[in-house]
C-alpha cells in the first residue's frame, strides 16, 4: 500500500523582501497546477506559511475542492527579511553557504540538513495519519524540495535526475514544477523530480 505525495514549488512571486505574494504570471502558473490535479482524488493540500505558498494552494484548493492546512516545517530554511536590513547579495551568500555545508546553521531559520529533516517528519506523521493509497499535495519551497532529497537520497540516485544535482540543486526546481514522490514499505521512490509539463499547455 502507497502513499503518494506532489511535492510543488509555490508559483513566481514578487522579487521584493519580505512575505511576498505571487504575481500577475504567477496565478496562471497556480491555475495551470490546479487544473493538473482535477481528476486526482486529493486527500488534503498542506501548504507552507508563506504567503507565496498559501496563495498557490488556494488555486489548486478551490480546483479540487481540497482542504488545506498550514504548517510551519513547509517554511525555507530561511527568507529574505527574516534578518532586519539584510541585503539580498547577503541573504544569497548565507543561502550559498547552507547548500554548500549542509549542517552549517545560519544566523536565522535552519541549516538544510534540518530543514530536510523537518520534511522528512511531517511526511511520515502524515503516512501514519492518512489511509494508504492517498493523494496528498504539499506546497512549499524549491529549497525545501532539494534539502529534503539531499537529505534522503543517496547522490547515485539523485543524479539519475541530472548529473550533478546535490552541486546545482538550487538551479533546478522551476516555479509550480511537481517533484512525485512514493512512499511504500517504509521507504521513498522519486517518482517524477520539477516536472513542468502541466505548464506548456
Amino acid at each position: 500500500m502507497k502513499t503518494t505525495f506532489f511535492l510543488v514549488r509555490h508559483a513566481i512571486k514578487e522579487k521584493a523582501i519580505g512575505d511576498v505574494p505571487i504575481t500577475p504570471k504567477g496565478i496562471l502558473q497556480a491555475q495551470s497546477t490546479a487544473k493538473h490535479f482535477y481528476d486526482l482524488p486529493i486527500t488534503i493540500i498542506l501548504t507552507s506559511p508563506l504567503r507565496r505558498a498559501k496563495e498557490t494552494a488556494e488555486y489548486i484548493a478551490l480546483e479540487t475542492k481540497s482542504t488545506i492546512n498550514e504548517d510551519s516545517r513547509l517554511r525555507e530554511r530561511a527568507n529574505w527579511g527574516d534578518i532586519p536590513e539584510q541585503t539580498f547579495d547577503e541573504f544569497v551568500a548565507m543561502w550559498e553557504r547552507c547548500t554548500r555545508e549542509p549542517e552549517y546553521i545560519p544566523p536565522i531559520g535552519d541549516s538544510a540538513k534540518q530543514a530536510g529533516e523537518r520534511l522528512s517528519s511531517l511526511l511520515s506523521e502524515l503516512v501514519k495519519k492518512h489511509p494508504p493509497e492517498s493523494n496528498i499535495v504539499i506546497v512549499t519551497h524549491g529549497g525545501l524540495i532539494t534539502d529534503f532529497l539531499v537529505n534522503t537520497f543517496p547522490e547515485n540516485q539523485l543524479n539519475v535526475w541530472h548529473p550533478n544535482f546535490v552541486a546545482v540543486q538550487s538551479e533546478l526546481v522551476p516555479e509550480c514544477s511537481i517533484t512525485t514522490l512514493i512512499y511504500e514499505n517504509g521507504n521513498y521512490k522519486i517518482e517524477a523530480f520539477a516536472s513542468i509539463e502541466h505548464l506548456k499547455s
